[in-house]
């Protein structure tokens, strides 16, 4: 005898499918749950890479602020600069830079997009409007990675991470 993963009830193990919620027998619990399938999506994309282990302790505490400072737009060249020699405060910068840049192509991108619709008719501006919510992520990203600095972590941020401009 056999329990089903979703709501529990007791069947037998030649079954495929339990015959009170019609869940197939081995999935998992909350495999229903569109709620449960969203916070696993979050989880996926925030499950980043962690490398603090290649800093020395004496490198991430001399160079949080730096770090810290890589996040804050135009001002990723500061610590870019001044902390040359600090491999954390290079990550950071590094990461800082993606941000930066994938930051300008997107808000060149969306003023180019929405003169366009707008000159088509006033009446898109709600779609501008909707478009522009995006540039929220870029907010959220910076945040992550002032969090991620600020304690001392090595962290990838999500989807823009994996791009290596700085060495």
């Amino acid at each position: 005898m056999i329990f089903c993963g979703k709501c529990g009830t007791q069947m037998d193990d030649s079954l495929k499918f339990c015959p009170s919620c019609g869940t197939p027998v081995g999935a998992a619990a909350g495999a229903g749950n569109p709620a449960g399938q969203g916070q696993n999506t979050f989880a996926n994309i925030t499950n980043t890479p962690d490398t603090t282990g290649a800093y020395t302790a004496a490198e991430i505490q001399g160079g949080k602020g730096m770090a810290i400072l890589a996040y804050l737009g135009f001002l990723v060249f500061i610590p870019m600069f001044a902390e040359k020699e600090n491999r954390f405060v290079r990550y950071h910068s590094n990461q800082g830079l993606v941000l930066f840049i994938a930051e300008a192509v997107y808000t060149v991108a969306y003023v180019i997009l929405s003169a366009i619709l707008l000159a088509i008719s006033w009446r898109l501006y709600f779609l501008t409007s909707i478009i522009g919510l995006l540039s929220i992520a870029f907010l959220v990203f910076a945040i992550i990675g002032i969090v991620n600095a600020s304690g001392g972590k090595a962290k990838e941020l999500p989807i823009i991470g994996k791009m290596k401009i700085l060495k």
